[in-house]
């Protein structure tokens, strides 16, 4: 059997890796498939622009320490693809091995017989299939792109439907404002399902999904609402709802915006009938929870041990503008705890908006090394990320690579060990934590 490397390969040379806004061809491949989509545990699905990650990410955390099973399914990989499927076990679950993952690769390719279908489209078929075949008390499953013709979008009754903060990405395929972003998003609301709307940036983003939750017959829970609330109290997660008080510890994964998505986590969990899993759990999940590549510190590993002594190496791959908002308060917190001068280690892809992104940085950052991402075609060059940061006041140099810009801190002198954060992509963190032989598990 071929691997699914191979497979991938082969897929990504007969298949498009561009968006397709439909559900037909989706739709057609699981229909030869004997419908899998239909025969899966209690489906949470999450749309959202940012946090939808971190968000399933403690779902998985409390659900396990609970003592369940949750299969998962996230979007884009940082190392390997296997990333994008982790399939449920008692007291943890696993990235899919290799063998089946080919194997549900070559049904489905059999199953589509040479049909037009996307990368992202039979990949999802095939994630669909492995979990229908695998027992799970739940199924956390990611957006790829928008939510209204997103391939996953072919559950006709999740057991509940999330949506965490919108703003303006991929505007190219969901419009250039967040209310037709939110639209998009909105997609994935169905009637008779509760639809779990997180805390909001933008005030017309909120308008909209609520009006389409209320539209479609969904049953809208929003946070900061009577349905559920969350704040920080002496370092700690308090989150309230219309039944409970939860006093909880803060949450593992750093920034403020954690404490939404955890709160967001909960919220999900309870509405789509997992209301019985106890404070125990709930304490365990937000200690134990783990989502690498953002704001994720790197202490080990071959990039950390060629830092300079006593400094900070935090690897994020945030690259939007509300990401980059989110990430530089999230730096500043950092900075009020422990003052140290910030160093960006940055690489973008041309399809984001660098400037947007950048300029959240201007007086937080002491200077900013722009590099390549290898093996991205759409990858800004190095020279043109620089140029742009300089463009908005941000003190900037090119490095060839990531490796390259960490030695070259050594020769810095600064008045303190510095904090250094690499980010601007999903991309750039996979292969920093491939180079820091820190690979996801």
């Amino acid at each position: 059997m071929e691997s699914s490397d191979a497979l991938m390969a082969r897929f990504l040379a007969l298949h498009p890796r561009t968006i397709d806004l439909s559900l037909g061809r989706i739709e057609r491949l699981l229909a030869a498939l004997n419908h899998p989509e239909r025969r899966l545990p209690p489906v949470i699905h999450v749309a959202g622009t940012n946090g939808k990650g971190s968000t399933i990410a403690f779902m998985r955390a409390i659900v396990e320490a609970g003592g369940l099973a949750a299969h998962v399914y996230t979007s884009p990989h940082l190392v390997r693809f296997h990333e994008r499927i982790r399939l449920g076990g008692i007291g943890g679950g696993h990235y899919v091995a290799e063998d089946r993952l080919a194997d549900a690769f070559a049904r489905c390719e059999a199953a589509n017989k040479g049909d037009p279908i996307t990368v992202f489209e039979i990949t999802t078929a095939a994630a669909l299939l492995l979990f229908s075949e695998s027992p799970a008390d739940v199924l956390l499953l990611e957006v790829g792109l928008g939510g209204r013709v997103d391939a996953t979008n072919v559950i006709d009754h999740p057991a509940c439907a999330v949506v965490t903060p919108i703003g303006r990405d991929h505007a190219e395929y969901l419009g250039d404002t967040v209310e037709a972003v939110a639209m998009e998003k909105a997609g994935i609301f169905k009637r008779g399902c509760p639809a779990v709307i997180a805390a909001q940036d933008y005030a017309g983003a909120d308008a909209v999904l609520c009006r389409q939750a209320e539209r479609v017959g969904a049953v809208p829970v929003r946070v900061g609402n009577q349905e559920f609330s969350v704040h920080e109290e002496s370092g700690r997660l308090v989150y309230q709802d219309e039944t409970d008080l939860f006093d909880l510890p803060r949450p593992r994964l750093a920034g403020r915006h954690q404490f939404t998505n955890a709160a967001t986590a909960i919220a999900a969990l309870r509405a789509a009938g997992f209301g019985d899993i106890g404070t125990a759990a709930l304490e365990a999940g937000l200690r134990n929870v783990d989502w690498p590549g953002r704001l994720q510190r790197l202490v080990r590993g071959a990039l950390a041990e060629r830092m300079p002594r006593d400094a900070e190496l935090w690897l994020d791959g945030g690259h939007n503008a509300d990401g980059g908002r989110i990430l530089a308060a999230a730096m500043a917190d950092l900075g009020e705890r422990s003052d140290a001068p910030l160093v960006l280690i940055v690489g973008l892809l041309g399809t984001k908006d660098a400037e947007g992104f950048l300029k959240n940085f201007v007086g937080l950052a002491r200077s900013l090394i722009a590099v390549p991402i290898t093996g991205q075609v759409a990858a800004r060059p190095a020279e043109e990320v620089a140029g742009i940061a300089r463009t908005v006041g941000l003190p900037a140099e090119v490095a060839p690579s990531v490796e390259a810009a960490v030695e070259g801190l050594s020769d810095t002198i600064f008045e303190r060990p510095p904090r250094v954060l690499i980010c601007g992509s999903l991309y750039l963190a996979g292969a920093v934590l491939e180079s820091n032989g820190t690979i996801p598990t």
